[in-house]
């Protein structure tokens, strides 16, 4: 068994990257983008951040943010302004700096997932939200990564529980406040029925049974209430310790007994 350093996240990255074009990747996106919008048309702040595929592949681009950065982990000579070279497990932004952080399938093609929802909590503000894109092993998508073994496009990511994801952020201090889980499509490449609801979705059981081929978690950062500052010492409310005489004890005694006790030292 490899481990996880040993696999090339990064080859496997370009070719999910690629498979977005195909009938089924642009379906897959084009409900995410629409979920996307939904989940965070209610949120608003200063700064967004979109730790993404590609700055070819944006999401939440109409959301009511002052500012919206992109991230891609790969330089190219096109890239706007306003996109970053980075990793996802190593952000180039201050702590506490962004309102809200999208993670596309960021852990899903990372050697070190759990870092990468490290420093997503770690750039989001006190109040702030996270909110994670990943697919579901407990899908159709997950049975046929789980079959075949092909690394090609989304079945070389890792497919990593939602449990788990939920676990490592009541670590970090986040509050889960939505999850669901969408797109119940068979991961079969085919442009028949593509724009159609499906079943579960036309019957409305895609709201009770999480079997869709990705998961969404919105969480926010709880606010940690400051420590109380100890006040510091003043003279006035320093208690002066009693002297000898004022607990009983004469002088003369005190001398006695220290002669006495020389005596005998």
């Amino acid at each position: 068994m490899k481990a996880a350093n040993e696999v090339n996240y990064g080859e496997r990255h370009q070719q999910f990257e690629s498979w977005f074009q195909t009938p089924l990747g642009r379906a897959l996106l084009a409900d995410q983008r629409h979920f996307i919008e939904q989940q965070v048309a209610r949120l608003t702040g200063a700064r967004q951040l979109h730790v993404g595929i590609s700055h070819r592949l944006p999401v939440a681009t109409d959301s009511d943010f002052g500012q919206r950065i992109l991230t891609t982990p790969r330089w190219e000579s096109d890239l706007p302004e306003s996109v970053a070279v980075c990793d996802a497990d190593e952000l180039p932004f201050p702590s506490s700096s962004m309102n809200l952080v999208i993670l596309h399938h960021s852990a899903d093609f990372s050697a070190y997932p759990h870092q990468v929802i490290r420093e997503g909590s770690r750039v989001v503000r006190g109040g702030g939200q996270l909110l994670i894109i990943g697919f579901n092993p407990v899908s159709a998508w997950g049975l046929r990564k789980l079959l075949f073994r092909h690394n090609n496009g989304p079945w070389g990511g890792r497919f990593l529980f939602r449990r788990r994801m939920e676990d490592w952020l009541s670590l970090l201090d986040f509050q889960v406040d939505d999850v669901q889980s969408h797109f119940f499509r068979l991961p079969v490449q085919s442009t028949r029925d593509m724009g159609r609801p499906t079943l579960m979705e036309r019957t409305g059981a895609c709201h009770f049974i999480q079997i869709g081929a990705y998961y969404c978690i919105l969480a926010t950062k709880r606010v940690c209430a400051p420590i109380a500052r100890k006040p510091a010492w003043r003279k006035k409310n320093v208690i002066t310790l009693p002297t000898a005489g004022s607990l009983g004890i004469s002088r003369g005694y005190q001398r006695s007994n220290r002669t006495h006790g020389s005596k005998h030292g």
